[in-house]
C-alpha cells in the first residue's frame, strides 16, 4: 500500500508540471512509457493509456522500435479496460512494425494476442476410444494457479460396436460417420489444421497391436474419413504418454515444482509430475498409471454382475482396501519420492467431479475447488448409506441463476455418468488414493480441476504452442496462418 500511495503521489505531481505535455524527446517518451507499464500493473491502465498517449509522438519521428512498443502497451492497456477493438488496433499495428524490425519473438507473441482477442485461438480434439469418440473445442486462459477453459463445444458420442475394431471386414461406417460428424463442428469454428489434434487412446492403440491384420484395416478406414491430408490420427499415444499430456493440460508450467496432477477415469488412474531442467525447454516427466477406474473396479468388485446392493458395499470396500495395501505402499512412498515433494494435487474426473456437485453445488461456477479429507469422508458416508440424498442435493443455497443453472445440468450429466456402483467404487478409490498421497509429515493440498478430462488436448495445443514459438525464432519470419 506505502509502494502504491508513493507512486501515485510522484505520478501527480509529474502529470503537474511535465506529463501533462507531449513527450519532447525519445528519453522522455520512455520514461512515459516506462511508467505506464508500471501504471497497468497497479490497475491504473487509463492513466497508462494518457501516458502512452503523450509518448507516441515522439516515438514516430525518432524510433521505430519504440514506437512498436508504445503501440503493444496501447493495445495491452485498451484490453485490460475491455475495448477491444481498439486493442486489437494498436496490436495489429504494433506486430507489423516488430516484423518490419525483424523482431520476430515480438511478432509472434503479439500475434497470438490478437488472435486470442479475434477468437481465432480456437483449438479442438478428438480422442477415438474403444467405446466412444470424443470431440472437445476450446481455448484456455490461466488463472490463479490452473487453467480456466473457455469451452465452445463439447460431446462424447457413443460407439456402437463393442470396440472400435469388432468388425472392421464391414467397414467402419458408425465411426467414419462419429469422425466426421466432429470435423464438420470444427469446420465451423475455421479452426486451422495444426490447432486439431486427433489421437487414438492408449487402449485401441494396445488391441490394435495385438491384432496387426485389423489396425491396418482400422487405420485405413479412418483415414478415409479425413477431408484432406494435413489432418493425421496421432497412432502413437501410451499410457504413459498420455499422462503426460493430461499432466501439461491440466497444471501450468508455473507451478510444476510444486502441483502434481492425477485423473480418475472411467478405466484406469493417471498423472504425474515435471522436474524442470537447467535450460529453457528442458523437463522430466514422471508419470502415474494405475489399471483402475471407476469401470474396471466395478468389475473387478462384481465381474458377473450377481451380487446385490448390500453385498456389493461389503466386496467394494474388502476389495480395495486390498488394492490399496498391495498398491500404495511401494508405488507412493519408495518408487515416486518427488511426488511427495508435491504439495498440491490437481485432480480430475467423474468421481471427483461427483463429490464437488453433489456437496458444494453453489462452486459450480469455479475452475478450481479445493477437496479436503472431511469432504472425501462425508462423499464415501452418504455413497455407502444413502445415495439418493447424495445425488439430489438442495439447491436453496444457489440464488445466482447462471451457476444454478450449470449445477442442474452438472448433476443431470453426472447422474447419466455415474450410476450408485461405480459412484461407490468411485468414492472408496478416492479415498486410498487420497491417504496414500498424504501422509503425516507430508500432508497433501487436493484440488479439483473443473474440465480437466480434456487436459489432453490441451497439453497437446500447449505442445503445439511451443514449437510454433522454436520454429518461429529458428525460421526468423513470422508463423502465419
Amino acid at each position: 500500500m506505502k509502494r502504491l500511495l508513493t507512486l501515485l503521489f510522484f505520478f501527480n505531481c509529474w502529470g503537474i508540471t511535465g506529463f501533462a505535455q507531449k513527450a519532447q524527446s525519445l528519453h522522455q517518451a520512455i520514461r512515459y512509457i516506462k511508467l505506464a507499464n508500471t501504471l497497468r500493473e497497479v490497475d491504473k491502465s487509463d492513466a497508462a493509456i494518457n501516458l502512452l498517449q503523450r509518448a507516441l509522438p515522439a516515438t514516430k519521428t525518432t524510433s521505430l522500435y519504440w514506437e512498436a512498443v508504445t503501440n503493444e502497451l496501447l493495445g495491452l492497456s485498451y484490453h485490460d479496460l475491455h475495448d477491444t477493438s481498439a486493442a486489437l488496433s494498436y496490436l495489429q499495428r504494433a506486430g507489423a512494425q516488430y516484423l518490419k524490425l525483424k523482431y520476430v519473438a515480438s511478432a509472434w507473441g503479439v500475434n497470438e494476442i490478437v488472435r486470442n482477442l479475434s477468437n481465432k485461438n480456437l483449438y479442438a480434439g478428438i480422442q477415438i476410444g474403444s467405446s466412444s469418440i470424443k470431440l472437445a473445442i476450446l481455448k484456455t486462459k490461466y488463472e490463479t494457479d490452473f487453467y480456466e477453459k473457455d469451452i465452445k463445444s463439447i460431446a462424447d458420442i457413443a460407439n456402437p460396436s463393442i470396440t472400435l475394431f469388432a468388425d472392421v471386414s464391414g467397414g467402419l461406417r458408425a465411426e467414419q460417420d462419429a469422425l466426421r460428424a466432429c470435423l464438420d463442428s470444427i469446420q465451423r469454428y475455421n479452426i486451422p489444421n495444426e490447432r486439431v489434434f486427433i489421437v487414438l487412446s492408449n487402449d485401441v492403440r494396445e488391441e490394435l497391436a495385438r491384432n496387426p491384420d485389423s489396425r491396418r484395416k482400422v487405420y485405413d478406414q479412418l483415414s478415409r474419413a479425413l477431408p484432406n491430408s494435413n489432418l493425421k490420427i496421432d497412432t502413437t499415444l501410451t499410457a504413459n504418454r498420455e499422462a503426460e499430456l493430461f499432466t501439461t493440460g491440466a497444471i501450468p508450467r508455473k507451478v510444476w515444482s510444486t502441483t502434481s496432477a492425477l485423473d480418475l477415469g472411467k478405466s484406469s488412474t493417471v498423472g504425474g509430475y515435471f522436474d524442470v531442467g537447467p535450460s529453457p525447454g528442458s523437463k522430466a516427466f514422471h508419470g502415474i498409471n494405475l489399471p483402475f477406474g471407476t469401470n474396471s473396479l466395478v468389475d473387478k468388485i462384481d465381474a458377473k454382475r450377481s451380487l446385490n446392493m448390500d453385498a456389493y458395499k461389503r466386496e467394494a470396500q474388502r476389495v480395495i482396501k486390498a488394492l490399496s495395501d498391495s498398491i500404495f505402499t511401494n508405488r507412493f512412498n519408495t518408487s515416486n519420492r518427488g511426488l511427495q515433494q508435491r504439495n498440491t494435487v490437481g485432480v480430475g474426473g467423474d468421481i471427483v467431479w461427483a463429490l464437488v456437485t453433489y456437496l458444494h453445488p453453489e462452486r459450480a461456477g469455479f475452475t478450481a475447488v479445493p477437496v479436503t479429507m472431511d469432504d472425501v469422508e462425508r462423499f464415501k458416508r452418504l455413497a455407502l448409506t444413502d445415495y439418493r440424498e447424495l445425488t439430489k442435493p438442495n439447491l436453496n443455497t444457489v440464488t445466482d441463476p447462471a451457476v444454478r443453472n450449470k449445477v442442474e445440468k452438472d448433476i443431470t450429466a453426472l447422474q447419466s455418468h455415474l450410476n450408485e456402483k461405480q459412484l461407490i467404487a468411485g468414492a472408496l478409490w478416492l479415498e486410498a488414493i487420497m491417504k496414500a498421497y498424504s501422509t503425516a509429515a507430508t500432508p497433501k493440498r487436493f484440488v479439483f480441476v473443473r474440465n480437466a478430462d480434456i487436459g489432453w488436448v490441451t497439453g497437446k495445443f500447449l505442445e503445439t504452442i511451443n514449437y510454433e514459438y522454436e520454429s518461429t525464432i529458428a525460421k526468423g519470419a513470422l508463423y502465419t496462418r
